[in-house]
């Protein structure tokens, strides 16, 4: 079983949680940070799919340019541990599972996640057509704002838009520092990344991108008409994402991994700075 849960890189589970984090955040607004514990499980479960589903086109897609790839030349498609077929016969098992989890949930929540496949289908070739497919990254991985919030209202809101712009921003930041680890590369096969089109300018583009995440969910918190507690506890937030850019150095690829995971971190703050809201 290795090699299918490398392809659906469960050894690096960072990913799921940058995946799973706008839905929790969206479950907790929602909730008015009382989020429900069966919500939690389904979207918890649901992003460990669904990340594995997104890596496996991915890698069919990429599988011809990975191999080029120090970082990714190992993967299974790409080394050639396994085939076309048998990633495509795991990719139909997680879809299915998927869709026993949407139909647990209302309507609205179905459409909307029919909608994401689009996203998550044309994520890969993004990096071949424009400089900027982080951004894209960020439209599809935080889509789960808007699913959050419509499993506990049976809408979409003006807090869950919020949210979500919020989100692409705090996406194009982390995925622009996890880019230039791949820049050498990226060069050598004609691949587009903002750490190529940004260069020596990413870090002041990278604190634009935060401070837009952060004014973005303190929208979605006055929106949502939470406590002084909810905006106190995002100085952490601000704190953290102060840090990253502080102590990121792009042409140090050991310190850009770890930086990008710390943003695991980051989901752990405003998570609890919600669900701190309702304790007051």
């Amino acid at each position: 079983m290795h090699p299918y849960f490398h392809l659906m890189r469960l050894h690096q589970p960072t990913g799921i949680w940058l995946l799973l984090w706008p839905c929790w955040w969206a479950l907790a607004l929602a909730s008015h940070g009382l989020p429900p514990l069966n919500l939690l499980v389904l979207f918890g479960v649901g992003a460990v799919v669904m990340r594995g589903a997104g890596c496996i086109i991915n890698d069919i897609i990429d599988r011809d340019v990975d191999k080029y790839i120090e970082r990714t030349r190992l993967r299974p498609l790409a080394s050639g541990e396994l085939s076309v077929m048998q990633a495509c016969l795991l990719l139909f098992v997680l879809l299915c599972i998927a869709l026993v989890i949407v139909l647990q949930l209302n309507s609205t929540v179905f459409f909307l996640a029919a909608g994401s496949l689009v996203l998550v289908v044309a994520y890969p070739f993004m990096k071949r057509i424009t400089w900027w497919p982080q951004a894209f990254l960020g439209l599809t991985f935080n889509w789960g704002a808007l699913l959050g919030w419509a499993a506990v209202r049976g809408e979409v809101d003006a807090p869950a838009i919020a949210l979500y712009v919020g989100g692409i921003f705090w996406t194009l930041g982390y995925d622009t520092i996890y880019a230039h680890q791949d820049k050498d590369d990226d060069i050598k096969i004609g691949v587009k990344s903002t750490a190529l089109r940004l260069g020596e300018k990413s870090k002041s583009w990278i604190a634009g991108f935060y401070t837009i995440a952060l004014v973005a969910w303190m929208a979605a918190g006055y929106l949502n008409h939470n406590t002084a507690t909810f905006f106190i506890s995002c100085i952490a937030v601000a704190i953290h994402f102060a840090w990253q850019i502080v102590s990121v150095r792009f042409d140090d690829s050991a310190n850009c991994m770890k930086i990008f995971r710390s943003n695991t971190i980051l989901g752990w703050i405003l998570f609890l700075a919600v669900l701190a809201d309702s304790a007051v």
